[in-house]
């Protein structure tokens, strides 16, 4: 018999059933032998009718047993090295198990060595707390004084600490691996930390699910940065499936404003991806999710987890309504950034309240140019004057600046569809203060887009005024603009190397950027016009001329087939004079998208900007 590693031979020689029996253990060298020593084996010569009556009486006192029974106690003792009570526990199991006459010497060594055994294992070894050595120690105490059912209750605690132990030294581990998912968050490694975040929740043990879950909340919005970040559209779509399998492990009758949260965050990487990608299913898939997390998120259960909910709502339609036809989804837009503000006050959160009147604006704007008249307009220009009171300068330097580049867009759509020049000059006293943070040391891609647009203001004005000093001053902010927008930087949709001048810019650049979490830009499509004033060299092919029936003041979406020469005013529109155009200045459509990676993203013609 092989035991742990060093081997037990156990001989039984049995004449008769009534013949004395000897039972002889050895152990090979440098192991250990029943009867404690290493090299001599030894006897165990007891006959069967003496075990007998020993076996019967087991459980009696040691005083009710014969003279000869106790010396036979004491042999066996010394024979088996182990105590008075472990020799008459042993009796009992060979009683209790029916153990057959004849096996009762081979079994009574059989069961000393495992004795011996158990007493050496049941040392307390490194690594365990003072409460199991404790336990340890009883269990041996018990096992020494052959209460083996007292042993045994001792180790199923032993048991149950050692597992509550293991279970601590899982927990840590996955502590652990969490925290080097903070130090690569930390470092902007967010693909490093979602798979720290990954581990960690894989070293939960399974009874530990509201832990397991944070590290897998954790995984999915590294991935989420990861993907808005550095325009990596894999990562989006791994944050997406996180935040799904999520929602199945999190459900809404367990845990319903865990499950709003996640919903609300799938509504996010749904609207971010969505934005980069051709069609709508991302976006309405955005717009089910953050819907979704409205049922939970109420306006009277959590009024600003609601506001919240309803702007990154408003965000999804706004983004979706532009690049349908129609205004069912802007109006939608509007109607949740008017709810949100119903929480979002100014008294109560005031960057919020600005922010979500910053968004409320560029929905409107949209809105008011596919409408006819400026009742919309207007009240862009409202919303944006209003997010200024508290979007300052002095406080929020860049998001002050944005405010005022969107106030320059509709101040600009308001002064192309009215006579006169009052709202254009509006327009460009914002776009020049939007310059005053916006540099081009700090963000270049915005400083480029500030002087896209107020390029093209400056044109609008120029053509309705006598003399070129607009026109010059609009080529200037024109030529600042593309020392940013190369055409290396920012390629247009079907972008052809055999055609490097493709993509030359001017017009209001748009970016609606929403503000909470789910904040980033929106690569809206617009309409891009371009003049190229009798420029010698340039690749006839390149300018699209204005369509046959243009009407000047008439401007063209850009982004979708079939988009050019649809008028963006809106039926019955004003369009206002176009003075002064030179017989060799061309009008030129191009179709233009901006590429994923996140420094690029938010700057297709005509910003509006968070």
């Amino acid at each position: 018999m092989v035991v742990a590693g060093w081997a037990v031979f156990t001989h039984f020689d049995a004449k008769s059933s009534d013949a004395t029996s000897s039972v002889t253990v050895t152990a090979s060298g440098g192991s250990v032998a029943v009867g404690g020593d290493v090299t001599a084996p030894v006897t165990v010569n007891t006959p069967p009718e003496q075990l007998a009556p020993l076996i019967k009486a087991a459980t009696d006192p040691l005083t009710a047993l014969t003279a000869q029974q106790q010396a036979t106690i004491g042999d066996l003792q010394r024979q088996l090295g182990v105590g008075e009570g472990a020799v008459r526990a042993f009796f009992r199991i060979l009683g209790e198990e029916a153990v057959p006459r004849e096996r009762w010497t081979e079994k009574l060594a059989e069961i000393a060595e495992r004795f011996k055994r158990l007493q050496q294992d049941l040392a307390a070894t490194s690594g365990d707390t003072p409460e199991i050595t404790r336990l340890k120690q009883d269990a041996r105490i018990a096992l020494e004084a052959g209460d083996l059912q007292r042993a045994d209750d001792l180790l199923q605690q032993v048991l149950a600490e050692e597992d509550r132990a293991n279970e601590q030294r899982r927990l840590q581990a996955a502590v652990t691996s969490a925290q080097r998912g903070a130090i690569a968050m930390t470092r902007l490694r967010y693909r490093d930390a979602a798979g720290h975040f990954a581990g960690a929740a894989a070293r939960v043990p399974p009874d530990h699910a509201a832990e397991r879950l944070r590290h897998l909340d954790d995984e999915a919005k590294a991935l989420y940065q990861q993907g808005n970040e550095f325009g990596d559209n894999e990562a989006l779509q791994e944050a997406i499936e996180r935040y799904r399998v999520l929602l199945s492990l999190r459900p809404r009758d367990d845990a319903p404003l865990d499950w709003a949260v996640t919903q609300n965050c799938l509504g996010i990487a749904l609207r971010t991806l969505g934005e980069r990608e051709g069609g709508t299913a991302r976006l309405k898939d955005a717009v089910a999710a953050f819907r979704a997390a409205l049922q939970e998120y109420t306006r009277a259960r959590r009024a600003l987890d609601w506001a919240m909910t309803q702007n990154n709502l408003g965000n999804a339609l706004q983004t979706l309504g532009a690049r349908e036809s129609g205004t069912a989804r802007l109006q939608d837009a509007v109607a949740a950034y008017r709810a949100a503000l119903q929480e979002y006050t100014r008294e109560r959160v005031p960057l919020d309240w600005a922010m979500t009147q910053n968004n409320l604006g560029t929905a409107l704007v949209p809105l008011g140019e596919r409408e006819s008249g400026t009742a919309r307009l207007e009240d862009a220009v409202r919303a944006y004057r209003a997010a200024l009171q508290e979007r300052t300068r002095e406080r929020v330097p860049l998001n002050w600046a944005t405010t005022q580049n969107n106030l320059g867009n509709a101040l600009a759509t308001l002064g192309e569809r009215e006579s006169g020049t009052a709202r254009l000059e509006e327009a460009v006293a914002a776009y020049r203060a939007a310059l005053q943070e916006r540099t081009r040391e700090r963000v270049p891609l915005d400083w480029a887009a500030t002087q896209n647009n107020l390029g093209t203001a400056l044109q609008s004005l120029g053509e309705r005024e006598s003399g070129t000093a607009r026109l010059e001053e609009a080529i200037a902010a024109y030529r600042a603009a593309l020392q940013e927008y190369a055409r290396e930087r920012v390629p247009p949709v079907g972008h052809n190397p055999e055609q490097p001048w493709r993509g030359a810019v001017d017009g209001r650049v748009t970016d609606g950027r929403s503000g909470d979490t789910a904040t980033r830009p929106r690569g809206r499509e617009r309409r891009l016009r371009c003049c190229h004033a009798g420029r010698s060299g340039t690749p006839p092919r390149l300018l699209r001329g204005t369509p046959a029936g243009d009407r000047p003041g008439h401007r063209h979406a850009v982004g979708t087939p079939g988009a050019a020469g649809r008028p963006v005013n809106g039926p019955g529109a004003a369009p206002g004079p176009r003075a002064g155009r030179r017989v060799d200045e061309y009008r030129c459509i191009i179709l233009f998208q901006w590429p994923s990676d996140h420094r690029l993203r938010g700057h297709p013609a005509k910003h509006y900007f968070e």
